[in-house]
């Protein structure tokens, strides 16, 4: 299909949007339901100290929700599991080899900055390759890690992975040190929020980067959509870090790119049979076609995030009273795109409004919707 690469861009752009509106509410919600799924610290052997109470982990995943920036995030995760282990370090992972990123316990923060930890054997390979939490004695770990930093008391290690979008970006290892504390349950919980909130917060630059192209963009002529980045990128986090020492294994292959939604959408945006802007320039009938589809995605965001006071407005015939700041809102920014273009007499967002909002019942908009 001709539109095809213009419709992925406009999907892709709507679930930005959809996930920027949603983080707040994303942030509670993984907290409480990684806290909801989490066994009592007894079940597990826990050590027992103030890190493995529900409210100690309470805090240190705040400590990580607060990062705002991804370096921010991963100091988040070696502070709080410095909660639940008495040594933590966090070693990058590039085409195949690890390379030391900062720790706590072990000295200062960078003590171990560009030791370059062998995934290759052990533990570390184990939790690498199979993207699992790996516990095993200090024996199996890197003799050169073992020499250099020593082992715990009690001999026991635990290897966690740092996933995102399916690749490790990084290890996490722990021990208890001379204090036995090692609250695996909770070190996992941390991990796996530290990789979640890693996203999010990438996702977040994606859609304030469309933003402020969008911003910027003509608005007598609109040119190309402006470009966006795919759902499935992530900012790599240790793009400033480079391993010191030679990889060992070759390079992982790149991730694929995950298309989102673009079946479901593709019927709805599909264009007729009889082209209504046949007898218009080539460049004045796109600019028509864009503001169709700009039109359809700002009234289907009104719909998606305000699905109750849609029905409500509907059945009591005042749907423009209870979706007037966000109807407003969203006119105006379509009006600020093409309002100035040749799309302008087309009125797109007003036909859009009646046709999708009110279901082609003009009347369920109520006596205050302008026509």
């Amino acid at each position: 299909m001709a539109d095809s690469k213009q419709l992925h861009e406009i999907v892709e752009r709507a679930v930005a949007q959809v996930l920027d509106r949603q983080l707040p509410k994303l942030q509670s919600e993984l907290v409480q339901r990684v806290l909801a799924e989490l066994p009592t610290p007894a079940d597990h052997g826990a050590a027992p100290g103030s890190g493995s109470t529900s409210a100690g982990l309470v805090q240190a995943l705040s400590g990580i929700h607060a990062g705002t920036t991804q370096k921010e995030i991963l100091r988040g995760l070696l502070d709080a599991g410095s909660s639940f282990a008495a040594r933590v370090a966090l070693f990058v992972v590039k085409a195949g080899t690890a390379s030391g990123w900062q720790g706590r316990g072990l000295g200062d923060d960078d003590a171990v900055k560009d030791f370059p930890l062998d995934i290759n054997v052990g533990p570390s390979a184990h939790s690498y390759q199979n993207r699992v939490v790996t516990p095993a004695n200090i024996a199996e770990m890197d003799r050169r890690f073992v020499k250099q930093f020593g082992g715990p008391e009690n001999e026991q290690i635990l290897i966690l992975p740092l996933v995102l979008k399916d690749k490790v970006a990084a290890l996490l290892y722990a021990d208890g040190g001379q204090t036995g504390l090692l609250d695996a349950v909770s070190l996992e919980v941390l991990i796996v929020s530290a990789s979640s909130w890693l996203e999010v917060v990438s996702l977040r630059k994606q859609v304030q980067a469309q933003r402020e192209a969008g911003d910027s963009a003509p608005v007598e002529r609109p040119s190309a959509p402006m470009p966006v980045q795919s759902v499935s990128s992530f900012q790599d986090p240790f793009a400033a870090h480079t391993p010191k020492h030679t990889a060992k294994a070759a390079p992982e292959p790149s991730a694929e790119v995950v298309e989102v939604g673009v079946h479901a959408s593709a019927s709805a945006a599909a264009a007729p049979a009889t082209d209504p802007f046949a007898g218009l320039s080539p460049e004045d009938a796109d600019t028509h076609r864009k503001a169709q589809r700009f039109a359809r995605l700002l009234v289907d965001e009104i719909k998606l995030y305000n699905q109750a006071k849609v029905a409500e407005g509907r059945r009591n015939k005042d749907l423009y009273d209870r979706l007037k700041e966000d109807i407003d809102k969203s006119r105006a920014t379509f009006q600020k795109r093409y309002g100035n273009t040749a799309a302008a007499s087309g009125d797109y967002f007003q036909r859009e409004v009646v046709r999708s909002l009110a279901e082609d019942d003009l009347s369920v908009m109520g006596t205050n919707f302008r026509v």
